[in-house]
């Protein structure tokens, strides 16, 4: 695939979808910190009603220390793996109050310091809350990346990194959100929507589903 092909992609991703971001709800950095801890093995809906209720009570890591863990687990018990969510959320917040003023950071090292936060979840909040042009690759990026062969890989940091490399600049920013939202909603898994997809005839997938 060439680079034309690949910049005719992302522009007509960027037309399907022109305002791309996030569907998890925050209003703060700490917010989307926590949204994107809850969200591993759970859909963006369950983490939205979770976080429906425990936000309006603990939004920052001094709130959520005062809330303590079992006050945390009442609130995100809807959630898998919610016990060890709960204690990663506790012991971020811990560090977060105690070494950064209750701010997150905006550097990967930093981030990736934090308990549960790893490469992934450290992309996510720095390309949401922070702007940087990172790209967060999950299961639907991974996908997509793989099937319509724009950037092709083995595994998630293959595939990140490449990304990097061919998404053009103008895109790189937004890339996440697109790739995330063409994969959820177009390029689906199981039975793809090659019928309605915008980028169908630029598209390297050998198993089209045209009709």
């Amino acid at each position: 695939m060439n680079k034309t092909i690949r910049e005719e992609i992302f522009a007509r991703l960027a037309e399907a979808f022109p305002e791309p971001t996030t569907e998890l709800n925050y209003s703060s950095p700490f917010e989307l910190l926590t949204a994107v801890l809850l969200s591993a093995q759970a859909t963006d809906i369950g983490v939205n009603k979770a976080t429906a209720t425990l936000f309006p009570l603990a939004n920052t890591p001094q709130q959520i220390l005062a809330l303590g863990e079992a006050g945390v687990k009442s609130h995100i018990k809807s959630i898998g793996l919610f016990n060890s969510k709960a204690k990663h959320l506790l012991q971020t917040a811990k560090i977060l109050h105690e070494q950064y003023n209750d701010e997150v950071p905006d550097q990967r090292e930093a981030l990736e310091s934090l308990p549960g936060v790893g490469r992934k979840t450290a992309n996510v909040v720095l390309n949401t809350a922070f702007g940087q042009p990172t790209i967060a690759v999950d299961t639907h990026i991974f996908r997509v990346s793989n099937r319509t062969r724009i950037a092709p890989g083995k595994d998630v940091l293959e595939v990140e990194m490449r990304l990097l490399r061919r998404v053009p600049k103008r895109y790189l920013q937004d890339a996440h959100h697109l790739l995330i939202l063409h994969g959820r909603y177009t390029c689906v898994a199981r039975k793809p929507r090659c019928e309605a997809c915008s980028i169908v005839a630029l598209c390297e997938y050998r198993e089209k589903r045209l009709g």
